[in-house]
């Protein structure tokens, strides 16, 4: 999205969304804090969840709770039913080919890990590099330093500039015969950046180079299609697209999948297992070792329906409306400065107040119900990147309003006063 106004956008997408009606799906956001009512502003950390995704969980421990996979009695064959139909799910939601291209882990922390485990223990050797941006989560920075002080390789990054976007020129100029996996943030989680995956992979891909895609931030504000993208990896997490915690997916090309080696041993991931041998499990299940989160993944299945029907054109152009008012709202206070303005973003806005540590920001907001998250956001070389140790961050979703960033500028103000 851009948080430049759009005359190409339909009015009438606005007025499809009806913004109160979906807050009436997600009981937290009646609650009140310190006396005021709930301005959640912290969607980058964790979105709410609708009651259909708390209920889902309610229900399989009250009334089908049983291990998943080879249980002949009738409480496992349905749960092990319910909990594929959302691999089914999550297939049809990303578009993948085949839901043995899904594989379920604890969240994209964790698909990161497995991939940087098993394909980089395959294809990376001493003397080869990874390339990464300047702007990713430590869950995308730290699995490879790791891989690559095993390996003997180097981590290269791309840079950006001042606005928050990668320099292109120079993404092309590190994509060498060395580099054997490309690895970036579909959407940045400190700045809001929208990447231009699709250039990215095509420039990678013209070298034969895969690309691993970070879509943690991406999904809950995008309609994501991997085989439109083209990218080889996918990772998410189902607690920022609306559904419990614990739970993620890693997409992977099927041939990339089939060539590498397991990433955990265990129940699950085997076909059998002697002293001498141990023989593995078909796609998907040889990366599932052990019990999953059987109530998480049927209850994120839950949250991929219901984000799968909204309006998501009028969805869109709500949350850009949103960015745009949040943007110039924080344009007139007063020694208020953004960090992070590039000319694709969504819904997250970091900024200082001159003066102001973020944290007494963060402080001060509270106490008026708004709840905004301090610090580094998990992205210290974004910060060092700005000459800055932390911002305060403001991030939407499809369920907050417009009267909700007024409270929020109402707020900003007041912190302005305290600290004048």
């Amino acid at each position: 999205m851009s948080i430049s106004p759009d005359a190409n956008k339909p009015a009438s997408d606005q007025a499809l969304f009806d913004v109160e009606r979906i807050r009436r799906d997600f009981p937290l956001l009646t609650a009140t804090v310190h006396g005021r009512p709930l301005v959640y502003f912290d969607n980058a950390a964790t979105s709410q969840k609708p009651s259909v995704v708390i209920e889902a969980e309610r229900h399989y421990y009250q009334t089908e709770n049983a291990n998943v996979h080879r249980g002949v009695h009738a409480l496992s064959e349905r749960a092990t039913a319910e909990y594929e139909e959302v691999r089914r799910l999550v297939a049809r939601f990303l578009n993948a080919e085949s839901e043995r291209e899904i594989i379920f882990v604890r969240g994209a922390t964790e698909a990161i890990n497995l991939v940087a485990s098993s394909f980089g223990r395959m294809a990376v050797k001493a003397g080869d590099e990874i390339l990464v941006t300047a702007m990713e989560h430590h869950s995308n920075i730290v699995p490879w330093q790791l891989l690559c002080g095993e390996k003997g390789a180097t981590l290269r990054v791309v840079p950006m500039n001042d606005a928050g976007e990668v320099l292109l020129d120079e993404y092309e100029r590190l994509l060498t015969p060395k580099t054997r996996l490309v690895a970036l943030a579909h959407v940045s989680n400190a700045l809001g950046t929208v990447n231009p995956v699709r250039r990215m992979i095509e420039a990678a891909h013209r070298s034969g180079i895969p690309v691993l895609l970070d879509g943690a931030q991406a999904v809950p504000h995008l309609r994501v299609d991997v085989r439109e993208l083209d990218c080889d990896f996918y990772v998410l997490s189902s607690h920022k697209l609306f559904g419990p915690t614990g739970v993620g997916v890693l997409y992977g090309r099927e041939r990339l999948l089939d060539a590498m080696p397991p990433y955990q041993g265990g129940g699950d991931m085997i076909r059998s297992v002697t002293f001498e041998k141990t023989t593995f499990n078909e796609l998907p299940y040889k990366f599932e070792a052990g019990t999953p989160n059987i109530a998480g993944t049927i209850a994120f299945g839950e949250a991929i329906r219901y984000v799968s029907a909204l309006p998501w054109p009028a969805v869109m152009a709500h949350e850009d409306a949103l960015l745009r008012e949040a943007t110039i709202a924080l344009g007139t206070i007063n020694g208020t400065r953004i960090i992070g303005t590039a000319a694709e973003k969504v819904g997250v806005l970091s900024f200082l107040m001159d003066g102001i540590h973020p944290h007494d920001i963060g402080t001060i907001l509270d106490q008026y119900g708004v709840a905004v998250r301090t610090g580094h956001h998990c992205a210290q070389p974004v910060m060092d990147r700005y000459g800055i140790p932390a911002t305060a961050r403001a991030s939407f979703a499809f369920y907050n309003t417009r009267e909700e960033i007024s409270v929020f500028a109402d707020a900003l103000k007041r912190v302005k006063e305290v600290f004048g």
